[in-house]
């Protein structure tokens, strides 16, 4: 009986095992050599940040813990590299990779390209990416207790980065840059905390359900999930990004500080006006008009009410008077809404005219667009012969005409 029993163990799971073991080995594909390989740097990186994050250590213990997890993550992220390019690699130059591993190495050597102009950003948006990629393998995996072990860590590192690649943006903005340059790095600012909002916010907002600051951004986020279907036009583009900016205030008012965030909102005032300008049909214009005086508020009320440095006190003094009209238009709310939005509006374009005026080449039709609107509303008036068509636009005209118009208080 002994031998009998012992027999069919060895037929039907021993020699499987070291089977299925074998292939495993030979044929170099994501469950091959280096598949085994990132499975043990995971468990090994997993089970070292779990001892770290318990806390429970005394300081120079913890301190070691901290070594040796991010000597786990180091050693971790090498073994996902190598499988890249050990196996990927081969396989998209041998043509037979499959779609997910050819945009997979496409997407790696976009990020590997930064490495020789931009160094800390090549580094950061590596292990993004590597990490990235074995959190789509563990979820192919479908083991739930893995899934759930692995997004505690993955969150966490996650944010991590975003943070620190947020704050390395927002240092190269200090720079001496072009505006083609500065307009590139606004454009990876709401690329990165689009990326961050879509893929690590739910994972947090699950883990942390009573956390405060999750809870002051449900709005936003809800706003946000409407622009993450269909094709979006440059109006929605622009209405997408005031929403992330809206949410970065609260969730990396450290990596991306206010004056950065300010420069993000001027970026969004100067393309919104000149989709005004550029637009021709009265509709689409009407939208982004719209689109413009939420953005004011929006700016208003999450930055400049907020901001304590000022470069100029004429500005601070200003922004104070303008502040307190603010104040008094929002208290009408409540009582007659539409008495509120006549008499923002009203604020908001008397605030664009000064803005417009400071630059009267660039922004000279807009001023028109502007004035149409306060003669509508009642508080400028239409002097005759006061307009002047743009096909016979001269600067001194355009000076002559705003001597004639007058407005009303």
């Amino acid at each position: 009986m002994e031998e009998k029993s012992l027999r069919v163990y060895t037929d039907k799971k021993f020699f499987a095992k070291i089977t299925n073991t074998i292939t495993k080995l030979l044929i170099p594909t994501r469950i091959g050599i280096n598949g085994m390989l990132i499975s043990i740097k995971r468990n090994n990186v997993l089970k070292a940040y779990e001892n770290y994050t318990e806390g429970q250590e005394e300081a120079l213990k913890q301190n070691e813990l901290e070594k040796k997890y991010e000597d786990c993550f180091s050693l971790y992220l090498e073994s996902i590299d190598k499988h890249m390019m050990d196996n990927v690699y081969k396989k998209v130059k041998n043509d037979t990779a499959t779609a997910f591993e050819k945009e997979a190495l496409s997407k790696y050597y976009m990020v590997i390209h930064l490495k020789d102009t931009e160094y800390l950003e090549y580094k950061y948006r590596k292990q993004i990416f590597l990490i990235q990629l074995d959190y789509d393998t563990v979820k192919e995996m479908n083991k739930e207790k893995l899934i759930t072990r692995y997004e505690d860590f993955y969150a966490s590192r996650m944010e991590a980065l975003y943070k620190k690649l947020l704050k390395n943006y927002s240092i190269k903005l200090s720079d001496n840059l072009t505006d083609k340059e500065k307009n590139d790095i606004y454009e990876k600012i709401f690329s990165a905390v689009e990326e961050y909002i879509t893929d690590i916010l739910p994972i947090k907002m699950r883990q942390e359900p009573d956390n405060k600051l999750y809870k002051d951004i449900v709005e936003d986020y809800k706003n946000f999930e409407r622009f993450t279907v269909g094709k979006l036009d440059q109006n929605d583009v622009i209405e997408k990004n005031m929403i992330l900016l809206g949410i970065s205030r609260t969730l990396f008012t450290h990596s991306l500080p206010l004056v950065v965030a300010e420069q993000c909102y001027n970026k969004l005032l100067v393309d919104t006006r000149t989709l005004i300008m550029d637009t021709k049909i009265n509709r689409k214009q009407e939208k982004a008009y719209s689109l413009l005086i939420n953005l004011i508020d929006d700016y208003n009320l999450r930055l400049l009410s907020t901001k304590i440095y000022w470069d100029k006190p004429s500005d601070r003094e200003n922004y104070k008077k303008f502040y307190e009209e603010y104040k008094k238009i929002n208290a009408l709310k409540e009582k007659n809404y539409l008495e509120y939005s006549k008499q923002k509006e009203i604020l908001f374009l008397r605030a664009e005219l000064k803005e417009a005026y400071k630059n009267i080449n660039r922004y000279y039709r807009i001023i028109k667009f502007y004035k149409r609107k306060l003669v509508k509303f009642g508080v400028m008036k239409e002097l005759k012969n006061s307009f002047i068509s743009e096909g016979n636009y001269t600067k001194q005209k355009e000076e002559s005409k705003y001597k004639k118009e007058k407005v009303v208080i």
